[in-house]
C-alpha cells in the first residue's frame, strides 16, 4: 500500500498555489488582450452569419420605385365578446 509523505503532500500543494497564482497573474496582464481578441473573432462570425442570412446574398429583382408589402395585416382584430363570465371574489385573512 503506498503512503502519501508529508513532503509529496506539501510538493503538491505547493505546485497547484503555484500554478493558480502564476495564471492568476497571467490573466491580469493578457487577460484584455485575450478578450479582443475573442470579440473581434465572434464580431467577424456573427457579421458572417448576418451578411449570409440578410445580406447581398439575393440580387433585387424590383424596380426602382416599385412598393412592396411582405406581410399582410389582420384584418378585424377586435376584443372578444366570448370570453366568459366574470365572478367577482373577496378574499378572506
Amino acid at each position: 500500500m503506498l503512503e502519501a509523505s508529508l513532503s509529496g503532500v506539501l510538493k503538491t500543494v505547493l505546485i497547484v498555489l503555484l500554478v493558480y497564482f502564476g495564471l492568476k497573474i497571467l490573466f491580469k496582464f493578457f487577460g484584455s488582450l485575450i478578450l479582443k481578441y475573442f470579440m473581434k473573432k465572434m464580431g467577424r462570425k456573427f457579421e458572417k452569419q448576418f451578411n449570409q442570412q440578410f445580406g447581398g446574398a439575393q440580387p433585387s429583382q424590383e424596380k426602382k420605385g416599385k412598393t412592396s408589402i411582405d406581410k399582410k395585416p389582420k384584418a378585424g382584430k377586435g376584443s372578444n365578446k366570448n370570453v366568459g363570465e366574470y365572478i367577482d371574489y373577496e378574499e378572506i385573512d
